[in-house]
């Protein structure tokens, strides 16, 4: 078994204890949605440092004055926020391997007149050898 910060580890009393708070507070915000706890087989509560973590971001919200209302509106906003997240870290990984993986993928040079210029992989830009002779303007 391979333990991560979403492993349900404790059971309700360690849970509290670890968040300096009642387990009748924990059983309360589990009813509310706040803290959702995973559930053995046996129906029983086991939580997560994940959740611990939670319910001590909680008990700091409420001590700063934070309704629960607030409390659940700024929990869901973390939650999508960590979701949409994880979501980009999997976008930039797919388009990254479609990026390396893609035959003929462009590349650009700049020309001599400084446009941007589009190359096939594998082919370099013909350098002009050309001498320019550089005079001041004459000035009436």
């Amino acid at each position: 078994m391979q333990v991560d910060g979403e492993s349900p580890l404790f059971v309700i009393s360690i849970a509290a204890e670890l968040a300096g708070m009642h387990p009748q507070t924990l059983r309360q915000y589990d009813r509310m949605g706040l803290v959702s706890p995973k559930r053995t087989a046996g129906k029983s509560r086991r939580y997560s440092m994940r959740d611990v973590a939670q319910l001590r971001e909680i008990q700091q919200l409420s001590s700063e004055g934070v309704s629960l209302e607030g409390i659940r509106r700024v929990l869901g906003l973390e939650n999508e926020v960590s979701e949409l997240r994880g979501r980009v870290r999997e976008l930039e990984r797919a388009l990254a391997d479609e990026m390396l993986n893609r035959p003929g993928r462009r590349v650009f040079a700049a020309g001599s007149a400084g446009e941007v210029v589009s190359l096939r992989t594998g082919t370099r830009v013909r350098r002009e050898n050309a001498v320019v002779v550089w005079r001041p303007l004459e000035r009436d």
